[in-house]
């Protein structure tokens, strides 16, 4: 599974468990559930999500700004390397370093990546 697809289940896998998975939406059972089901419940709202996992740990982290942070808080793994796969993944054509300008530019792209496949992610975490 790929970085990015990692962080998604991490976020939505959560939701699973009210009857949708990461990818995909609920049937419709009447004409009233069509509507509900244009929208994956699972992707409703990704800054609630992450802050109800945020507020079930021990530690504060700092995932509205930081990617390492956010990795940390899905209890994935923050390396480098694994950063570097992640930027590669969704394009980053700048220094595989570590720098701040590519994390910075990493969490900035989850953040639009998770809205672009329809999470609910307000503008202040797309552009942090």
């Amino acid at each position: 599974m790929s970085i990015f697809g990692s962080i998604v289940s991490a976020i939505f896998g959560h939701a699973s468990a009210a009857g949708t998975t990461a990818g995909s939406s609920v049937a419709p059972t009447s004409p009233a559930a069509s509507s509900a089901a244009a929208t994956p419940m699972a992707r409703a709202d990704v800054e609630a999500m992450i802050a109800k996992l945020a507020d079930g740990q021990d530690e504060d982290y700092n995932w509205k700004q930081s990617i390492v942070d956010l990795m940390k808080l899905l209890k994935l793994d923050s390396s480098l390397t694994a950063r570097k796969q992640l930027a590669q993944e969704l394009g980053y054509t700048g220094a595989l370093d570590g720098s701040a300008e590519m994390n910075v530019w990493l969490h900035k792209q989850v953040m639009t990546k998770l809205a672009e496949s329809g999470g609910k992610v307000p503008e202040s975490l797309k552009h942090a």
